[in-house]
């Protein structure tokens, strides 16, 4: 029986329309006469859904019992034995009630495929397995239902159900997702702007992969070599030279006209390794593709036009960028050049553009790097047995005869073995010993200096000639060999310098340190100074007795600019060393600035720390001291007055109302005195683990109780923050939410558990803010709309800000669904507690839980005293007490 067929609906999230595609997908097939059933579809009872089951058959659900309740899952033996053309089976990464036929719902569509039954189905891109810990990391949800990617890859059809953030919100905010009494919480939570687009982004990305799959899979089965334009790929070929500069830019300006364009940077090396590229300008080059958006890549191959192009088809590029040929014109006579042969045959199906440069026709000029010394004892060694081996020889080969042709070969084996071992002058002494002993030893006439037959001078021109030869070539492979280990351990120098940039995890003293041990020295120091009159400092050193008052003191020196220079003590240093030690002096300079920048980003950051909390101090002086003076001056004023006779319950009244003004004073000199200590460095915010239901009710004194409904739940981690500060920037937000709510309508205060963060949302359902106008509520004296003069000065949002940036947090205005403001408060979870953040619900749960947390009994912490006052600023909105990311069940 043949296997079925299956296609899958992808979405981003829930509520983009897959179902509904699918049902329309299925009123299609069941038009033109195909026999589709209904296997289980969840229509979450929207309406526009449920519509789309009539008149589709549906094949009875299956009930089971599970701990006390009753549930339905697919009847996996009904549609089987119903024998459908086509089954449709919603939610493909369900996990199906224990005592089920199958553990997971796509295990059930595995086995109607095996039965030949083509299936219909969807799932969203944050249930595949391989992307669990990438949503996580977005959503701060980890999802539990998941479906192989391999089972999801092997579908006949994949088709994206794509709709944009603002849309999906829309339709959510509509109720045409979720039951009013959710949607609140989603918005908030899960379907934030955000999420949504880094969802979106995962699913485009996905299935663009799986597009070019399905591309290079069907050109594999069919064969196809040519180059398909699908995409502009272009390649650059690189020689190492310095014109490879602007090659990469010329591709990247080709690149940028195209839709998707994508650029390759190649170098083509030679088997044998013997090329005369420069790899300081290769590792230029590869920086400079990749800062542009490209890739390098390194590729072996002796015929280099060949396995350019193999390259290119193989990645199928459209498009090939070589450089004009650095060849003088007479060399031209040894062949027609790189871009020549790659230009013919390069096919119709690939454009090669030759770039001009201003290296053309100057000869290719590289550095071909030396050979490496074979080291003073391996050359003593060398000499020895250049001079004294042919001695030895001819001792030996008086003693016993073996012929000239044999003892030819002999003297030959010595001339091998000095080029071995000192290189190729021991090895041209060997021979000239060894020829002059073979011509007065064994050729006639013998012991004397004279050749009687001519057949033996050639013998010994081709002994002098193989000889010469045979040396060259050991020399030069024992110095390639010498010289590649040599390299190779400059590399892992190089790779484990340049990996510590990219980190920026080394400090001076260990990378000092590091010098010190690779290159065997007793010391190293970092020396400055600000000019050449100026002495030298030691901005850092290790080791014992180190040069920290001139680099001439020191047994090495490297300079670094003008005024910078790495000393060593120990010993000398060969020229070969400093190439390397170039590169430590460098990134040491590298860490040294980087540490300095740090330092004065750090004072930045006290400073600005200090100026919010100025701006803030400021604002709460002339914002909050104003109205108790006044009610203190008008009680005082009424009391002396003469003109009034006050009766005893008045003067009572109105000292009353002196006296609770001057606790408001008392109070908010407390914490303004805290403040200014704050903002002149002498006092850092007092950042201590509090519970949120100990510090957010005691901010909702200066407002009704009967106009805040307040959902703090205990499970909620603790938080590391001044709960002075924490409380007047609550207080404000709230009485600003009071002030523009309309009447009857409380203002939901709530706090919730996010990944690392807590947040306190304060919801209202006033007019609301245009998006344009968010930020510039915050800015002091702002009072957006048609505020009256009495609503304050328009200070207590940017005074919260203040505090909650003052105490590492965040404050953030969002629209609350249906209509009014949110203020969102967001600070860090105390370290080492549990944070009791939504539970990670799955697509079978609707419900929003939290897992509880333990809780520990909270510090006592000595409140600063805040009484808020309103600001004239646009209101603020309640969220859902968790969040919850949503599901299709």
């Amino acid at each position: 029986m043949a296997r079925g067929k299956l296609r899958i609906y992808l979405g981003a999230a829930p509520g983009v329309g897959k179902t509904y595609a699918m049902l329309s997908e299925a009123h299609r097939r069941a038009e033109r006469g195909t026999d589709c059933v209904v296997a289980l579809v969840e229509h979450h009872q929207r309406p526009r859904t449920e519509v789309m089951l009539h008149g589709l058959e549906e094949v009875p659900r299956r009930e089971l019992e599970y701990r006390g309740g009753r549930f339905t899952e697919m009847n996996v033996d009904a549609v089987l034995a119903r024998r459908p053309q086509v089954a449709l089976v919603d939610e493909l990464a369900h996990t199906n009630v224990p005592g089920s036929r199958n553990a997971k719902r796509w295990q059930d569509v595995e086995e109607l495929l095996a039965a030949g039954t083509d299936v219909i189905s969807t799932v969203n891109i944050q249930h595949l397995e391989s992307l669990g810990d990438v949503v996580e990391s977005i959503t701060g949800v980890r999802q539990q239902e998941t479906v192989p990617d391999e089972f999801v890859r092997r579908a006949d059809q994949i088709e994206l159900v794509d709709m944009s953030p603002q849309a999906l919100r829309r339709r959510m905010a509509h109720g045409n997702i979720y039951q009013p009494d959710k949607v609140d919480a989603a918005l908030s939570n899960y379907f934030r702007p955000g999420n949504l687009t880094a969802l979106r982004e995962l699913a485009l990305l996905w299935v663009a992969d799986r597009v070019d799959e399905y591309l290079q899979q069907y050109r594999s089965d069919h064969r196809v070599s040519t180059i398909w334009g699908s995409r502009e790929r272009i390649v650059v070929g690189l020689t190492g030279g310095p014109e490879g500069r602007t090659l990469i830019r010329r591709a990247a300006r080709l690149a940028e006209k195209g839709a998707g364009g994508e650029v390759l940077a190649v170098y083509i090396a030679r088997s044998d390794g013997l090329t005369s590229a420069s790899p300081k300008e290769l590792a230029v080059q590869r920086t400079l593709v990749e800062d542009l958006g490209g890739t390098f890549h390194h590729v072996v191959g002796d015929d280099i036009p060949a396995a350019l192009l193999d390259f290119a088809r193989g990645v199928n590029a459209t498009q090939i960028v070589l450089g004009s040929s650095r060849r003088k014109t007479w060399q031209y006579v040894f062949g027609p050049g790189v871009g020549a042969t790659v230009a013919r045959e390069s096919g119709p199906d690939l454009d090669v553009h030759i770039v001009t440069h201003e290296e053309v026709a100057k000869g290719r000029g590289l550095p071909v790097a030396r050979g490496a010394r074979l080291g003073r004892a391996r050359i003593v060694w060398g000499w020895l047995v250049g001079l004294a081996g042919p001695a030895v020889m001819a001792l030996l080969l008086n003693s016993v005869p073996l012929g000239l042709t044999n003892n030819m070969l002999l003297f030959l084996a010595v001339t091998v073995a000095a080029a071995l071992l000192g290189g190729l002058l021991p090895a041209l002494a060997s021979a000239a010993l060894g020829s002059m002993l073979l011509n007065y030893f064994y050729t006639p006439p013998r012991h004397q200096w004279t050749i009687a037959d001519p057949r033996h001078i050639v013998a010994l021109v081709i002994f002098v000639g193989v000889g010469v030869s045979v040396a060259s070539v050991v020399d030069l492979a024992a110095r390639r060999t010498h010289q590649a280990a040599r390299l190779r351990a400059e590399s892992e120098i190089l790779s484990y310098l340049a990996g510590n940039v990219l980190r920026g995890e080394t400090s001076l003293e260990a990378l000092l340190e590091r010098v010190r041990e690779t290159f065997g020295m007793e010391s190293a120091a970092l020396l400055e100074r600000a000019d050449d009159r100026e002495p030298w400092t030691c901005a850092g050193h290790v080791g014992v007795g180190p040069p920290i008052q001139r680099p001439e003191d020191a047994d090495v020196d490297v300079p670094v600019g003008d005024h910078m220079a790495l000393a060593l003590t120990g010993r000398v240093l060969p020229a070969e060393d400093r190439r390397v030690l170039a590169a430590f002096a460098a990134q040491a300079v590298v860490v040294l600035d980087r540490r300095r920048l740090r330092e004065e980003a750090d004072r930045a950051r006290a400073l600005a720390e200090g100026n919010r909390i100025r701006t803030a101090l400021l604002a709460a002086v002339s914002h909050d001291l104003r109205t108790p003076l006044a009610g203190i001056k008008a009680a005082v004023s009424s009391l002396r007055s003469d003109d009034v006779a006050w009766s005893e319950e008045d003067q009572a009244e109105l000292l009353e109302g002196i006296e609770e003004g001057a606790d408001r004073l008392d109070h908010l000199v407390g914490n303004l005195l805290d403040m200014s200590r704050l903002q002149t460095g002498t006092v850092t915010p007092i950042l201590r683990e509090i519970d949120l239901d100990e510090v957010v009710p005691m901010a909702l004194g200066g407002v009704p109780a009967d106009s805040v409904e307040l959902d703090v739940p205990e499970t909620l981690p603790m938080v590391a923050v001044d709960a002075g500060l924490l409380e007047r920037s609550v207080a404000n937000l709230v009485e600003n939410a009071v002030k523009y709510s309309p009447d009857g309508e409380q203002v939901l205060v709530s706090a919730s558990a996010l990944a690392d963060r807590v947040e306190v949302r304060v919801v209202d359902r006033g007019p609301g803010v245009p998006d344009e106008a968010k930020e510039r509520i915050f800015a002091p004296f702002q009072r957006y709309g048609d505020a009256p003069r009495g609503a304050g000065v328009g200070l207590g949002l940017a005074v919260a800000r203040g505090f909650a940036e003052a105490m590492g947090g965040t404050l953030t205005a969002e629209d609350t669904p249906g209509g009014g403001l949110t203020m969102v408060l967001t600070v860090r979870a105390a370290q080492g507690r549990d944070t009791a953040g939504p539970e990670r619900p799955t697509d079978s749960a609707e419900s929003a839980r939290e897992a509880p947390a333990a809780r520990a009994p909270a510090p006592s912490v000595p409140a600063l005293a805040a009484t808020p006052r309103p600001a004239a600023s646009g209101g603020g909105s309640p969220e859902p007490s968790a969040p919850s990311a949503p599901s299709e069940r």
